[in-house]
């Protein structure tokens, strides 16, 4: 039998919860069920989950908080985000601090089951990829690492790594917009192009010393890295 996934699935709300680990572990997964984010985060620390599914408001400690800090620690474990809240600063300051995912309530439970195994999928990927040369830049996809020459390299986020990953696959071809954004982001609706959006520009920034590098925007078509 094949070994169960880890999930740290934080949730207040009690009946919520139960339901949301009852349908995991029917899928063969094993779920911690947290009802507070002090508690989930002391979990963490002691049971090394795999995936952490997070509801945004918490008691003792909501769930952006709780990802912040969780980040500092390990830059790479899938976090999907769950949460009521529907504008858009909320869904992009989501990603911005490291989540992976974001699924609003109501949802049902076959939609969260795919994109844990989307998430898990990436994690797969991450750690068969090779090591990539780009322009003047080393970049460890396994160790999501991107290196400028013989400077120190910095740490990309989860999202980072695979969407420059991408990126570099299709390299001077044009990377459909819809189509990564199904693939990285579960969807392609208005907040999750505006989370991309956001990550371009910080992959721009970190591409910055390569002035041959560039990530160009094809007007309603999608992104294409060229060198």
């Amino acid at each position: 039998m094949a070994e169960k996934t880890k999930i740290l699935l934080a949730e207040d709300e009690a009946a919520l919860g139960q339901i949301i680990k009852e349908s995991l572990e029917t899928r063969n997964f094993d779920v911690l069920l947290c009802e507070d984010g002090q508690k989930a985060y002391e979990v963490y620390q002691a049971e090394s989950p795999e995936v952490l599914v997070l509801d945004v408001m918490m008691p003792k400690k909501d769930g952006f908080t709780l990802a912040k800090e969780i980040r500092k620690i390990d830059d790479t474990i899938p976090i999907i985000f769950l949460t009521a809240k529907s504008q858009t600063q909320d869904v992009v300051e989501g990603f911005t601090i490291g989540g992976n995912d974001y699924l609003k309530k109501p949802f049902s439970m076959e939609e969260l089951i795919v994109r844990i195994n989307n998430l898990i999928g990436r994690k797969k990927l991450q750690k068969t990829a090779e090591i990539i040369s780009i322009g003047d830049y080393t970049f460890d996809f396994p160790k999501q690492l991107l290196a400028y020459k013989s400077e120190e390299a910095i740490q990309l986020t989860h999202r980072e790594a695979h969407l420059l990953f991408h990126l570099i696959k299709n390299k001077n071809a044009v990377l459909d917009r819809s189509l990564i954004l199904n693939k990285l982001w579960g969807t392609d609706d208005f907040f999750s192009a505006r989370s991309m959006d956001v990550f371009i520009s910080k992959l721009r920034k970190k591409l910055k010393y390569d002035e041959s590098l560039q990530i160009l925007n094809v007007r309603g078509f999608g992104y294409k890295l060229t060198d």
